[in-house]
């Protein structure tokens, strides 16, 4: 090696389990601090690009963010025949808020992310959700979600659950639970209404960790929970989300169908999802289904 030519190469190590991590290149500390609740990074890292941790775990990079938020919010926007008022549970960094608003038919959406320096954080770094953080249709309130929908007035057409997986201790247990689901979820949607939650990793060797466990939860409490996944670049493994209908009629939506309500409902075109890739994301292997 001539002198000259070397230059130091810093590494960043998650832990995916207990006896299991993995390491990201380094290539810029963007911004590093600490709020109340987490602690907050954002870290140009490896192939993923603009990174986000909280806790040092990773929440979302710039490349695959897309693919996670399209699935989160528009299957269960589209399942709904007209969907006007919406509440986010979490989602500080404002990417699900922004997925939603694309939506022409929506005339509210609340979210509640208790953190709000993530949420200032996300407003003045990530460029791409700075219009949903200014729409007018976006209400933005810091405190605890449970509490929020329990109190606020009227229902919402969709609820959707964008938050950390539900471990033991963890702050968002409570809002993964049959009660949640029960007395609150089910209490606050309008006839007809759907729920919606991010369901942590859902390969055949993770998913016991909490994806089993939420879809088994919910099928407790609503007529008909319709599980999917995809494999996540960012996040080392596959991928779950569970979409909970009071309707079970709303599940019967056709590929063409839903190509169909893109095209006329969203503004702009989706990168990922159309009827054709989301009925392949419903079909889950055989040991994931038991």
């Amino acid at each position: 090696m001539t002198e000259g030519t070397y230059t130091k190469r810093l590494w960043l190590e998650e832990d995916l389990a207990d006896d299991l991590k993995w390491s990201m290149l380094v290539k810029n500390v963007l911004y590093s601090g600490k709020s109340k609740y987490q602690e907050v990074d954002l870290i140009d890292v490896g192939p993923f690009g603009k990174t986000l941790f909280l806790d040092g775990k990773v929440q979302s990079s710039e490349v695959d963010e897309w693919v996670y938020h399209e699935l989160l919010v528009h299957p269960a926007m589209l399942m709904h025949p007209n969907p006007k008022t919406v509440f986010i549970c979490g989602g500080g960094e404002g990417a699900t808020a922004r997925e939603v608003l694309r939506h022409k038919s929506v005339e509210k959406v609340v979210m509640v992310d208790i953190d709000q320096v993530v949420c200032d954080f996300c407003r003045a770094h990530l460029a791409h959700n700075k219009v949903a953080f200014e729409s007018p249709k976006l209400e933005l309130i810091h405190d605890d979600a449970r509490a929020q929908l329990e109190q606020y007035p009227g229902k919402f057409d969709v609820i959707i659950g964008d938050l950390a997986d539900p471990l033991d201790g963890g702050p968002c247990y409570q809002l993964y639970t049959q009660d949640f689901y029960q007395t609150v979820v089910l209490q606050k949607l309008n006839p007809g209404g759907i729920f919606v939650t991010q369901s942590g990793p859902a390969g055949f060797l993770s998913c016991t960790e909490v994806f089993t466990c939420i879809n088994a939860t919910l099928r407790s409490v609503f007529p008909k929970v319709m599980p999917y996944t995809q494999h996540m670049p960012v996040f080392c493994d596959v991928w779950g989300w569970n979409i909970a209908l009071t309707d079970p009629s709303q599940a019967r939506l056709s590929g063409e169908e839903l190509d169909t309500r893109i095209q006329q409902r969203i503004e702009g075109p989706l990168r990922f999802l159309d009827g054709y890739t989301f009925t392949g994301l419903c079909h889950i292997n055989k040991h994931v289904r038991r």
